[in-house]
């Protein structure tokens, strides 16, 4: 498999995913609140801005951003070195293109819709099933980066002068 059909594949089953997931919580949790275990429980919210709720009612910009950020991240995407990074870099697109899909679709006009969130910590922002691929992506390339130029350097202090 290309490395590029895999990271195809993985933003794919991102994006349907949140898309499944957000369908889902729409229909079910229009009226009501589910507790699941501890703090973690399942409840209905529509998010018109960015990150924490930031930004309300910016969502034409939020939307074009989103499209310039996962074209800035596939066209980089040749340089990424390593499976997991190209992993990380792949839920991080399947994420924003989830999100985005929300804005674009989900609205009375275009760019004009809401996120749907619905996983709720109670001490943590609500957040969706493309938040977490974003953020698990995110971790995934910094951690990769990090042992990267760790490796790199304990290289260079290796080498005979």
């Amino acid at each position: 498999m290309t490395r590029n059909l895999r990271v195809v594949l993985i933003s794919g089953v991102i994006l349907c995913g949140d898309q499944i997931t957000k369908t889902w919580a729409t229909a079910a949790l229009d009226d009501q609140i589910i507790d699941l275990v501890w703090t973690l429980r399942l409840r209905l919210v529509h998010n018109t801005g960015f990150a924490f709720s930031a930004g309300s009612g910016l969502g034409p910009v939020l939307a074009i951003a989103a499209i310039i950020i996962v074209g800035l991240l596939w066209y980089f995407l040749r340089r990424v070195q390593g499976a997991w990074a190209r992993a990380g870099l792949g839920g991080i697109i399947g994420g924003a293109l989830g999100n985005l899909a929300d804005r674009l679709f989900r609205g009375a006009a275009w760019g004009r819709g809401a996120v749907v969130d619905f996983i709720d910590l109670q001490w943590w922002p609500i957040f969706n099933v493309a938040d977490a691929a974003i953020t698990v992506g995110l971790v995934v390339v910094l951690l990769h980066l990090y042992r990267s130029e760790r490796r790199s350097a304990s290289a260079v202090r290796e080498a005979p002068e």
